[in-house]
């Protein structure tokens, strides 16, 4: 038994970001790692993520595991689901509808609706259009007021609700059993993730940022690859102790 909650980002924390968010490749051996080390931690480990759970599921099957999806908009804790209802946000819906207008003719730019949320993606656009992606997206989070925020991530702009961040989320995992009473071990490479970095080291969680960049976290690892080589060491019982981890 351990005295951590371990949460994990997905996209290029767990796995290498792609082209196209639909791209992403999952190591065949990673769900197994994640079922053990769940199993070694009293069943505390979730994943914190922008992604809906059910992709989240598609991606990991056939494992399934507690998440917060859509950055805690919707949510999976022991089998109880809180879902995600489109139809409660209007003025969100009617932009991305509007925003689909503005930026078909650009070139490389995808947009990904994610029914409570939508992210705008430049990664494959020439900068000329990257910019102006960026620009719209920009526009029409001020457009929409105080009820939404804008995140912006590695080539990716998305517009969400404003309650809805990933700090908020870890802390209502660790209000429930098996996370209460727990610190928070939290992995991400993102923005979003600095974010929560702040919360769970406000709160004596140890946060790992993943990759380079400036980071407020204590500790980091290169890649998504030394990632899964942590947690997979983890599970097959070395002590999970993240002051052994690189500092950042």
């Amino acid at each position: 038994m351990t005295d951590f909650a371990i949460f994990l980002d997905f996209d290029g924390t767990l796995v290498e970001i792609a082209p196209r968010p639909d791209a992403v490749v999952v190591e065949p051996g990673l769900p197994g790692v994640l079922d053990a080390l769940r199993d070694r931690v009293g069943g505390a480990l979730a994943l914190v993520t922008g992604r809906p759970i059910a992709t989240i599921d598609g991606f990991l099957a056939p494992g399934r595991y507690d998440v917060a999806g859509l950055h805690g908009v919707e949510s999976r804790r022991g089998g109880r689901v809180a879902g995600c209802e489109p139809e409660a946000f209007p003025a969100l819906r009617a932009g991305l509808a509007g925003i689909r207008q503005t930026v078909a003719p650009l070139d490389g730019v995808l947009i990904e609706d994610k029914g409570c949320s939508f992210a705008v993606h430049w990664r494959l656009a020439g900068e000329a259009d990257a910019a102006r992606a960026q620009a719209a997206v920009e526009a029409l989070a001020g457009q929409l007021g105080a009820e939404y925020r804008l995140q912006l991530g590695k080539a990716v702009g998305e517009i969400l609700p404003a309650s809805a961040t990933k700090g908020h989320a870890i802390r209502a995992f660790l209000d429930e059993p098996p996370y209460a009473g727990r610190r928070a071990l939290f992995f991400g490479d993102d923005l979003t993730d600095e974010k929560a970095f702040a919360v769970v080291d406000r709160d004596g969680g140890v946060a790992v940022r993943v990759g380079d960049g400036d980071t407020i976290a204590a500790r980091r690892l290169p890649s998504p690859a030394a990632v899964r080589e942590v947690l997979a060491a983890w599970a097959a019982g070395a002590p999970i102790d993240p002051d052994r981890l690189p500092p950042a």
